[in-house]
């Protein structure tokens, strides 16, 4: 991974924007893809000597002004601009960039959180940590994924399966937005001296190679989940659900609940869970 997140973001950020986009005639003929970096100084009010050392790694610790300016300038969502914020305590060394790093990954399943995941059913709602991987779950979730092959083994992992199980491009149509979500999560969590992260990194690395390693090689981006998650299912046939995370307190992890996101994938779940039409209402994602 590389030690210069901040001015990868920047540049990328930089290169998807178009001249148009800011105020800015296009010009001649590009030899690079967005703004060159003196058309973005000049938006941003800076100079193109400072932004140059940022993006190369060479200034560390932008002003909170300057991050400012140069979100505006490259008008970033808000999203975004958190993932900057984030990049920019990192480069700093303000904080890790995963608090966990060295630590074991949290398998502890709390009672409460277990008592929650009770009162989720029928919907299908997994606990993950920051690997990814699977520590408790419901009975909708396993009539969900069961089938698909994510649950076997002893140590299920998202992640992992998405890479290196032949059988997540079928079950996954959008499988190449998926695999950006999952790369994008990890290089979140995961931090340089993340031993756990990055015995990981290395197994799905062998096992997946470019399609793994160019994702993760790739400019930091937010780790972004798609609203709505298509899924076919050997039972259920074509599925559409609508995905709410839920960061749990006082650690790295979160419960992901599925949904259905129409009428018919509700009918399908309805179907698949057993119950009566109705138990899962579809909702507008």
């Amino acid at each position: 991974m590389s030690d210069n997140e901040l001015g990868a973001f920047l540049r990328a950020r930089r290169e998807a924007i178009k001249p148009a986009d800011v105020g800015l005639p296009d010009g001649a003929r590009r030899r690079t893809p967005g703004l060159r970096r003196s058309e973005l100084a000049t938006v941003a009010g800076v100079s193109v000597e400072y932004l140059t050392r940022l993006e190369q790694g060479r200034d560390r610790n932008p002003s909170v002004q300057v991050l400012v300016t140069l979100a505006d300038a490259l008008r970033m969502t808000p999203e975004e601009r958190i993932h900057l914020r984030h990049l920019a305590k990192v480069s700093s060394g303000g904080i890790a960039l995963c608090p966990a790093a060295g630590q074991a990954p949290d398998r502890t399943v709390r009672p409460t959180v277990r008592a929650l995941l009770d009162r989720l059913e029928p919907a299908p709602a997994v606990l993950l940590n920051r690997l990814g991987e699977v520590l408790d779950r419901t009975a909708g979730f396993d009539r969900l994924f069961g089938p698909v092959g994510l649950l076997e083994g002893e140590a299920p992992n998202l992640i992992r399966y998405t890479f290196a199980d032949v059988r997540a491009r079928i079950a996954y149509p959008e499988w190449d937005r998926v695999a950006d979500e999952q790369a994008a999560a990890l290089k979140y969590e995961a931090g340089t001296d993340d031993p756990y992260a990055a015995e990981l990194i290395a197994d799905l690395s062998f096992a997946a190679g470019e399609a793994f390693t160019g994702r993760l090689a790739g400019p930091s981006q937010p780790a972004r989940m798609a609203p709505v998650q298509r899924m076919a299912h050997p039972e259920a046939g074509e599925l559409r659900l609508a995905r709410e995370a839920l960061d749990l307190t006082g650690g790295e992890q979160r419960i992901v609940v599925y949904l259905p996101a129409d009428p018919a994938t509700a009918a399908a779940l309805d179907r698949l869970t057993g119950r009566r039409p109705g138990a899962l209402r579809a909702v507008n994602a």
